[in-house]
């Protein structure tokens, strides 16, 4: 398996994602401010310059990046 070296200010732009996602989908009130966040941080990670880096321009690259942490979501999920 490959490891690829993510900067972490876009690891914890996708720990937000997930975040902000299964708070979306619990069904908050907030929807609205939860759909524009989700949105927001959407457009962050896809236009990162990380992706434009000889590490991160692979499609691998970004299924990695969301592989990680989602696996760390699910762990901090079940230690709740």
């Amino acid at each position: 398996m490959e490891r690829y070296p993510f900067p972490p200010d876009l690891v914890q732009a996708q720990r937000e994602w997930h975040a902000t996602y299964r708070a979306l989908a619990d069904g908050s009130r907030h929807a609205a401010e939860l759909r524009r966040r989700l949105l927001h941080l959407s457009v962050w990670i896809h236009w990162h310059p990380h992706w434009s880096t000889p590490a991160g321009w692979s499609c691998s690259a970004r299924v990695e990046l969301r592989r990680l942490t989602a696996g760390a979501q699910r762990a901090d999920a079940d230690a709740a």
